[in-house]
């Protein structure tokens, strides 16, 4: 490899023995994030990050000002019931009705910390309703946390990754997984986290009619809320809405969250809304971990009591303003967020222009939305050698293999962290990685 890179060759070869890492290539997004950390300091270089989905826009002042407000008033001295404070239950069931024209009461929508602790007790809940259903399928590729979820409570699962069977081609493919009888429920997120691929209509219907058959939840995350900017989905009560399995099943559960729709990541707050089928629905073999055979009694007083007894006081306060502005049209969630999809155009640009390819680029027959990720590879190397080489050029990102994507060729980059001051940078270390590696 050459040695006249854009960063100093020896510090990152330093900074990658020091933290003793077999592959860069196979690291973990935040082994890769601590690591771009530690050449960051010995250089004093900045790199062009592309690793972590972190929020790169302000936080909602709505937000803001109404969790210091509820902090005056006292609110941390006091535990929040399980499930949220009413009048937030009631702003989640009104916002899910206004954006996807989908009817849930506001028992069944409960506040959780973030959505990742949402599909933890998801999961958690789904594999003890039925002694014969304890696998999780994945849709991916997909966010390799939540497998990890899956892991440490020995939850078996199982994924194949659907760019190979979009439209009609994901019947067969999704009734050959559920046939077995033994999946409890199927996840995927929409858009999709890495590959930024937008289920269609078709799809969905699919999914629901599938779920409907072989009593199978869906769990639909949806971090990205109304990001494909190829539609406006951001007229509370106007379509078009947001699109979801919900039309077809009544079968799920949602995950949304609050990190990416209004920049609130800090303060870990997200939403679980669970069918009002789902959450009435009796199953005797809860009754072995739990003292109900009711799910929703199950996953409020078993599971989410177990794992946190709630979500923090004040930051569901902030929610509630966030959503009831927004159902009440006094808040544009969706302007500020449109940064990352013209962001992505530029930069998809740069790396198509320096022979790079994009990896996941159609929904069917329509060409792929830019939005908060894009997957690129180039040739001639697989992903994990891509990373390798990246890291002396001043530009993270993690590989595809990681998330169960079968294209191990491939790299997902997140344009949320890339300032436009960044552009110039990241042209240059692109055209000279090009320079360095011509394509025959």
């Amino acid at each position: 490899m050459r040695k006249d890179t854009p960063i100093d060759f020896n510090e990152v070869q330093k900074q990658i023995e020091l933290m003793n890492l077999k592959e860069v290539g196979t690291a973990s997004i935040r082994e890769i994030k601590r690591l771009v950390d530690n050449i960051e300091e010995g250089t004093g270089q900045r790199y062009v990050r592309m690793e972590m989905g972190i929020p790169g826009l302000p936080p909602s002042e709505i937000g803001v000002e109404a969790e210091i407000e509820a902090l005056r008033e006292g609110v941390a001295a006091i535990y929040p019931d399980i499930d949220g404070i009413k009048p937030l239950k009631q702003e989640i069931s009104r916002f899910v009705k206004q954006f996807m024209n989908t009817d849930v009461s506001p028992k069944s929508c409960l506040p959780t910390v973030g959505s990742m602790q949402g599909s933890f007790a998801a999961f958690t809940t789904l594999v003890r309703m039925n002694k014969q259903k304890d696998t999780i399928l994945f849709l991916d590729p997909g966010f390799p946390v939540h497998k990890q979820q899956c892991k440490v409570q020995g939850i078996p699962f199982d994924a194949f990754d659907i760019y190979n069977y979009r439209g009609e081609k994901l019947r067969e493919k999704l009734e050959e997984h559920l046939k077995k009888g033994n999946v409890a429920g199927l996840l995927y997120s929409n858009p999709n986290n890495p590959s930024w691929i937008c289920f269609t209509d078709t799809e969905l219907k699919i999914i629901g009619e599938l779920a409907n058959k072989y009593n199978v939840v869906v769990m639909e995350d949806l971090a990205y809320f109304g990001m494909d900017f190829r539609q406006d989905y951001s007229k509370p009560g106007q379509p078009p809405y947001q699109p979801s399995v919900t039309q077809y099943t009544d079968n799920y559960i949602l995950f949304i969250s609050s990190s990416k729709l209004f920049s609130y990541a800090g303060q870990r707050i997200g939403m679980m809304v669970i069918s009002d089928k789902l959450f009435e629905t009796r199953a005797e073999d809860l009754c072995r971990y739990y003292n109900s055979d009711l799910f929703g009694r199950a996953m409020v007083f078993g599971t989410v009591y177990a794992l946190s007894s709630g979500t923090a006081h004040a930051a569901q306060y902030a929610l509630l303003a966030m959503l009831k502005a927004a159902n009440e049209g006094a808040f544009n969630f969706w302007e500020p967020v449109k940064e990352y999809g013209e962001k992505a155009k530029i930069m998809k640009k740069m790396f198509t222009d320096n022979g790079f390819k994009i990896v996941y680029d159609r929904d069917e027959d329509k060409p792929l939305a830019d939005g908060f990720f894009f997957t690129i590879s180039y040739p001639g190397m697989t992903g994990v050698e891509l990373i390798e080489k990246f890291v002396y050029y001043g530009i993270s990102a993690i590989s595809l293999a990681i998330t169960g994507s079968e294209r191990s060729e491939g790299l997902r980059a997140c344009v949320s962290l890339v300032g436009r001051e960044q552009f110039p940078d990241l042209e240059y270390r692109l055209k000279k990685f090009h320079e360095h590696h011509p394509v025959d």
